[in-house]
């Protein structure tokens, strides 16, 4: 019911933005007529047209909120005084906006509307509305399943939100929060032959699990307590980790390279120096080329990390996605031995001579260069993911 009158007041809203007060009144949209009308009247207090159009408009609108409000009370449902307060709302807003241009006086006709105080039936229908949010919360709760425990919670605030003054309301709120709440717990296990230090499986774990959490989700990669019941667990599960041999190229190679060397005279066929259109001796550039022999050592290791990651609901258990995972992870370096005029090579390579073969890495360490890109892989599976859990 509640969605229902939210839908009527967006297209109110809505509506009310299209066409004249008298379209409105026409198609029915008696709030938004009432609306125009009001504001043509703040400008012209004696437009007797939006007089006649606010005074219909105005008549029509109350009798069918107050039949409304005439059946839902005949009705007696406990869950209609939500509704009942929205309608004697809508009834007491619309009286205040007309009395900014009321009274009004059409052709010598005083027009105006007789004031009634609608908060006594407005304070009514929310204590009878609040009371039974209370109560249905209450029933809720006894149900013991987590949508129950998340509706019991929407109930006791929009309770609060009403009255406010029930016994205990606060602790009703925070215990249906903690009881509808789901609990994932992400942990990883490693099957491969290779066994990493705890550092590196804590560090694979940071990763801004809050950024995950919703309203009725949260993650956890550690116990909160002993008591805490996890409704999902999310395992990543390292099943090969492949570090390959050091390995060593060595790679040769000449490098030439031209650069200007001078000039010389252009001669004539006699041997003389030529001379160009204003007299001056024609000359040309020499070129001398330089010679290098380049030795590069090239080191490379690599190590490659491959599992899956598993969501598993605990209640009832079964795996909910299983989705595979990898990372990768490269050393290399490139050093040079340069053998001849320098002058050949290019920044690059020259930059290259100043470096030197260095140790290899050990394997733990290729491991540990992994948790980066396996951490993007982990949470990239946990967010594909998230719809499973909820």
């Amino acid at each position: 019911m509640k969605k229902v009158f939210s839908l009527i007041f967006i297209l109110t809203i809505i509506l009310s933005g299209c066409g004249s007060s008298k379209k409105q009144l026409q198609k029915g949209n008696y709030d938004a007529a009432i609306d125009k009308a009001v504001k043509q009247l703040r400008k012209d207090r004696d437009d007797t047209k939006q007089i006649d159009i606010l005074t219909q408009s105005y008549k029509i609108a109350n009798e069918q909120d107050n039949e409304r409000i005439r059946f839902l009370k005949m009705e007696g449902r406990p869950d209609s005084w939500d509704e009942i307060y929205i309608v004697y709302k809508a009834l007491n807003d619309r009286q205040s906006l007309v009395r900014t241009v009321t009274p009004l006086n059409s052709n010598g006709r005083s027009v105006d509307f007789p004031y009634i105080d609608y908060m006594p039936e407005m304070v009514g229908a929310k204590r009878k509305a609040a009371d039974f949010y209370y109560a249905h919360g209450n029933e809720l709760m006894k149900v013991g399943l987590k949508d129950s425990y998340r509706q019991a919670f929407n109930e006791f605030v929009r309770a609060k939100q009403y009255v406010g003054d029930y016994e205990g309301i606060d602790n009703k709120i925070q215990d249906a929060k903690y009881l509808g709440m789901s609990r994932v717990f992400v942990s990883v296990r490693n099957s491969s032959i290779i066994k990493f230090p705890p550092e590196f499986e804590q560090d694979m774990l940071e990763l801004d699990l809050p950024r995950l959490n919703s309203d009725w989700v949260e993650y956890h990669t550690q116990n909160l307590d002993e008591n805490t019941k996890f409704d999902y667990y999310v395992n990543v599960n390292v099943k090969n980790i492949a570090v390959s041999p050091d390995q060593t190229i060595q790679r040769d190679s000449v490098i030439k390279r031209d650069v200007e060397d001078g000039f010389k005279y252009i001669l004539d066929k006699k041997g003389n120096v030529m001379k160009d259109s204003l007299g001056n001796d024609m000359k040309e550039k020499k070129y001398k080329t330089l010679q290098c022999a380049l030795v590069e050592t090239i080191q490379t290791k690599a190590c490659r990390i491959d599992g899956d990651v598993e969501v598993i609901q605990v209640n009832p258990s079964k795996v909910l996605k299983k989705d595979p995972i990898g990372a990768q992870s490269t050393f290399e370096n490139i050093s040079s031995r340069a053998l001849g005029d320098l002058g050949a090579l290019n920044q690059q390579q020259l930059e290259r001579t100043k470096s030197s073969v260095v140790p290899f890495p050990p394997d733990i360490e290729m491991v540990m260069r992994c948790s980066e890109s396996m951490k993007m892989a982990i949470r990239g599976a946990i967010e594909n993911n998230r719809r499973f859990i909820y």
